[in-house]
């Protein structure tokens, strides 16, 4: 069945609006990549935007990556943070939102609106930190990872998918002698991958990206994850200011912009890398919970 004059116009300008929509991504990372490999002398002679560099220069990666660089502590942290705190965040979840689920848990509808209201009022940069600090938990690993241990969107979510999970599979499990905790385990979390995988997903991302809690919670140099690394590279405007701030000891040095848009390149790939092994479970979970079956 061939299409009608409307529908090709509608294509043509669907896939032209796509296609813009798509360059205005891909420019602005290109342009950051070039960036970072022109040498100093053609970025004086070229100026500042360039997409296609005449000479590739790795000046600015040898200087972050060489021996003595912060940027390894700082991609430890990261990567710890990022693994351990993903996982922390989907076993706490999925077990209150498994509990929230269930229609005989007491009080369920209380807690749930407990939950929804978390969602539109905070305690406050202040009294967020003078708990952090009550629980001993400022300047410590942890403090990056606990006080977001459970996302309520994120709770809420897994609760309406699990809801919809047939109760014949676990009344059968019950009857097999399981428990609740060997039901969600063995029967309930194996069905809820392309949920899981996709949640995980935004975890993930939330963790590497983030930032603001370690600058507030913080202070000392050996616990400061990629990001804080990031932001002093790109709030640097000196050579000077960057040898001092990341302890460069190389004889050439890159300019100020190879060197951030280095960095970007550095702290953006890794997780960039990340989701083409979720894409199959991200998108048949991307609008979990939102039919109801």
């Amino acid at each position: 069945m061939k299409d009608s004059t409307g529908g090709k116009i509608f294509n043509v300008v669907n896939y032209s609006l796509l296609t813009v929509l798509t360059l205005t991504f891909i420019v602005p990372f290109l342009i950051l990549l070039s960036t970072s490999l022109v040498s100093e002398q053609e970025l004086i002679r070229r100026g500042s935007f360039i997409l296609v560099p005449e000479k590739l220069d790795f000046t600015s990666y040898a200087t972050l990556l060489s021996q003595g660089s912060a940027l390894y502590q700082s991609y430890g942290i990261t990567i710890m943070r990022t693994t351990a705190g993903t996982a922390l965040n989907l076993i706490f979840t999925a077990m209150m939102a498994y509990g929230l689920s269930r229609k005989t848990l007491p009080g369920r509808k209380i807690i749930v609106t407990l939950v929804f209201i978390s969602m539109l009022f905070g305690g406050g940069l202040v009294p967020t930190y003078l708990l952090m600090k009550f629980l001993h938990l400022t300047n410590t690993f942890w403090v990056m990872i606990f006080p977001s241990l459970i996302s309520a969107w994120y709770l809420l979510i897994m609760r309406s998918f699990f809801s919809q999970i047939p109760e014949s599979l676990e009344e059968s499990a019950t009857l097999d002698g399981a428990s609740p905790l060997r039901v969600l385990v063995s029967i309930i979390i194996p069905v809820s991958m392309p949920m899981l995988a996709t949640i995980g997903l935004f975890y993930g991302v939330t963790h590497w990206n983030a930032w603001f809690d370690a600058t507030i919670y913080i202070t000392s140099s050996d616990l400061m994850p990629l990001q804080v690394f990031l932001r002093r590279i790109v709030l640097t405007m000196t050579n000077q200011d960057l040898d001092s701030s990341i302890l460069l000891n190389m004889k050439e040095q890159a300019t100020p912009q190879a060197l951030r848009g280095a960095m970007i390149m550095i702290t953006t790939i890794p997780i960039m890398c990340v989701y083409p092994f979720l894409q199959k479970h991200f998108i048949k979970g991307v609008l979990v919970g939102s039919v109801k079956g």
